[in-house]
């Protein structure tokens, strides 16, 4: 065997633990089926201007761990994601906050938005919230769950959200401060430059094939000791227990001959009449200057083989499929990690931690 460890994947996950076993001597093998590394982190250069190009990620943590590891291969700038909604002509603030709820109904104190989503809450007289729809008026009331929630909400999912579970909408942030930053954890940005930098530094000790599919060449496993394995659990196995479900995007991607297109980085699209659910302009993450900026609309879907699996739909059912391929792969001495592999959705620090984590016990 010429390696120690084969690894499916070249994202974020595998590049991590990649790197933790050559800083122990270990040798490495990492596959990749794209043409690139970096999974969905990867970014390019367009026009000048850094694209991410399977969609906006904006590093956050509370982590101070992780924080300090990934500040060691780039330097972060001070991005502040501050999304906007776009509904039928209106802009509203996100995450749900003072400046929303002021659009909304003209108020300017807490007590009166409180009181307001209160009153709505009380009238829709939900006990215990069984699906995503009661979940979200118990959280901000029927007026902001029917312009800023429902509709975007469903075509993310492609399902009714009295078909979807609670929990995919209580890590929506809501506050009665006038605070637009989305995210509440100590430390945010983006890498200057972009993403894949990152993962070059991390993947420089390793071996690394691209558009080498390890589901087409199972014969690499002879190769190494151990495979830790990020893609999906169910194709791990030809799906022998049936497939699990997932939503995919669609990426339009566009230049513009205009310095700025949309004023944002991030602009929501909430209602059902139009097809996409954001419009990214890539240049604000960096504080671009120049004189041509790049959008990209995303426009969720139904998963079909073929297309690339972004978000597991966590149904119940689901998730007991995957459990059951998750104990396969133990049994049979896989490694599993990543967001396609425990069929679970991870921020990108949550991602490397779970990999600091898997070799801080595997190493």
């Amino acid at each position: 065997m010429k390696y120690d460890f084969l690894i499916v994947g070249a994202g974020l996950f595998g590049a991590v633990f990649a790197h933790e076993a050559a800083k122990k001597g270990k040798k490495c093998l990492v596959v990749e089926r794209r043409g690139h590394i970096g999974g969905n982190i990867y970014t390019e250069k367009i026009e000048g201007v850094t694209v991410h190009k399977y969609g906006a990620h904006i590093f956050h943590t509370k982590n101070e761990r992780v924080w300090e590891y990934v500040n060691s291969f780039a330097k972060f700038n001070r991005f502040t994601n501050s999304p906007v909604a776009f509904y039928h002509g209106q802009v509203y603030n996100l995450p749900f906050n003072m400046n929303t709820f002021s659009r909304m109904w003209g108020v300017r104190t807490p007590a009166e938005a409180q009181k307001i989503i209160g009153e709505q809450i009380k009238q829709a007289k939900i006990g215990e919230p069984k699906n995503l729809e009661e979940q979200a008026i118990r959280m901000v009331g029927t007026d902001i769950y029917s312009i800023l929630v429902k509709e975007y909400t469903e075509k993310q999912w492609g399902r009714p959200c009295t078909e979807l579970p609670p929990f995919i909408i209580r890590r929506l942030p809501v506050r009665f401060t006038y605070d637009n930053n989305y995210f509440s954890d100590p430390h945010q940005g983006i890498p200057e430059g972009g993403y894949t930098p990152i993962v070059e530094k991390l993947l420089e000790n390793a071996d690394v094939r691209l558009g080498c599919d390890f589901l087409k060449e199972r014969r690499l496993e002879a190769c190494a000791e151990k495979v830790v394995y990020t893609g999906p659990c169910d194709a791990l196995f030809g799906f022998s227990l049936g497939k699990l479900e997932y939503r995919t995007l669609e990426f339009r991607t566009r230049v513009e001959d205009c310095e700025n297109y949309q004023g944002n980085a991030v602009v929501n699209y909430t209602s059902h009449e139009v097809a996409f659910t954001r419009v990214i302009e890539h240049k604000h993450f960096e504080f671009g200057t120049q004189k041509k900026t790049v959008v990209t609309e995303e426009y969720p879907k139904r998963w079909e083989d073929g297309d690339e699996p972004y978000y597991a739909v966590n149904t119940r059912e689901n998730d007991a499929l995957a459990a059951r391929y998750a104990a396969m792969a133990r049994e049979r001495g896989y490694l599993l990690g990543g967001r396609l592999a425990d069929y679970r959705y991870y921020d990108m620090d949550a991602v490397i931690a779970n990999a600091l984590d898997l070799a801080d016990k595997i190493l």
